[in-house]
């Protein structure tokens, strides 16, 4: 005759209840961040070699070829050509010509501080990570008016200020005086790029142009009180024109998508 057993019971953890797979624990609300696989902007460096040279020859070529053929003096003159600030002309497209493409991301919590990103390309680390004295809401608020004119000012190292004079970048300067349509808004910090703003540089790695709104926990589950105060992260990204003027001077023009018809947001650069 068998020995009576009791039924099995489920193992119960030290200082716990017993855990039954109808009492599993809830899955977590947070989303874990996204890998970041940025990769770093195209350096001039690396571009200048044998091609650059051939490169180089083509077109004094070209050059030459030209300056051999008749000047012909046209009959008409168009008038469709748009004059930008600073003498840059605009096409029918809105693009400056002897511009250079580069992307624009303006981004933060509606109740933090808009921070504004520029990229050599939708997917590379930022060359620039400006912080500015307004908040993102109000900011938003401001892309509303027809013309949008941002002016960020820094002052020239006086002479004898210590080696290596002017050969700052003008984009490498760390303080701004910012200005919002001719009114002045504080100043404009340049840093490094944190995990967080890698992390909205890598969610909207495939947008080129667009606006919206990144919930808190897209960003992690890392956020402080602070923080969901803040608000969603909301942002808006387009393609612009910079224009390099002299050493002492830059703009970015914002591209339309829609042509002419939308506002306009122009960011000046200027080290007086």
């Amino acid at each position: 005759m068998s020995p009576l057993r009791p039924p099995p019971t489920p193992r119960t953890p030290l200082g716990g209840a017993a855990t039954t797979p109808d009492h599993l624990p809830p899955p977590s609300p947070h989303t874990p961040r996204p890998a970041i696989t940025l990769t770093a902007p195209p350096s001039k460096k690396k571009r200048r070699g044998g091609a650059a040279a051939r490169s180089l020859r083509a077109i004094r070529a070209v050059r030459a070829l030209f300056r051999s053929l008749p000047i012909l003096a046209p009959a008409c003159r168009f008038h469709g050509a748009i004059r930008a600030p600073g003498g840059a002309s605009r096409a029918h497209d809105g693009h400056v010509s002897g511009a250079s493409r580069t992307t624009g991301t303006l981004f933060g919590y509606r109740k933090a501080r808009v921070t504004l990103a520029v990229q050599e390309t939708p997917g590379s680390v930022p060359i620039l990570l400006l912080e500015l004295a307004m908040q993102t809401g109000r900011f938003m608020q401001e892309m509303g008016a027809e013309h949008l004119r941002v002016a960020l000012e820094c002052e020239k190292k006086p002479p004898g200020a210590g080696a290596g004079i002017g050969r700052t970048r003008l984009l490498d300067e760390p303080l701004w005086t910012a200005y919002v349509n001719g009114r002045k808004i504080g100043y404009a910090m340049r840093r490094e790029p944190t995990e967080g703003d890698l992390t909205v540089m890598q969610l909207l790695r495939t947008v080129s142009v667009g606006a919206g709104v990144l919930p808190t926990d897209v960003m992690g589950g890392d956020a402080g009180a602070e923080v969901q105060d803040a608000g969603d992260l909301a942002y808006m990204r387009a393609r612009f024109d910079r224009v390099v003027g002299s050493r002492d001077s830059e703009s970015f023009y914002m591209l339309n998508p829609d042509g002419n018809n939308g506002p306009e947001l122009s960011i000046f650069f200027i080290r007086i």
